[in-house]
């Protein structure tokens, strides 16, 4: 299980990553993350939205409300062109800290 301090550093760039796939609303934002950490993430709606308000607010994402057929209406989220300058700005620090893991822990992994 992912730590939550970590959870928590990794949640704005994820939100904003799974957002460049299209629109989504918060379910379908919580269960792709549930897929992409293959369950070892506890992810809920009480956490990500307060996170996706104050994204909307930073103006990285923008919210509409779509009909649907399976019941009530749904809140979507998308990412705005902020967004995707804050994005690529996160990518460029989270590549970097991967390349240090790498070096660090490439050895050692290699090694046993």
């Amino acid at each position: 299980m992912l730590s939550k301090s970590l959870a928590g550093a990794t949640l704005k760039p994820l939100i904003l990553s799974m957002l460049m796939e299209g629109p989504k609303y918060g379910f379908q934002l919580v269960y792709r993350a549930r897929q992409l950490y293959d369950g070892q993430v506890a992810w809920s709606n009480s956490k990500l939205y307060p996170i996706l308000h104050r994204m909307e607010h930073d103006g990285w994402v923008e919210s509409y409300w779509q009909a649907s057929e399976e019941g009530p209406d749904r809140k979507y989220y998308r990412i705005t062109e902020d967004g995707k300058k804050a994005l690529a700005h996160v990518q460029q620090e989270w590549k970097m800290v991967n390349a240090v893991w790498a070096e660090l822990w490439g050895q050692q992994t290699a090694n046993g």
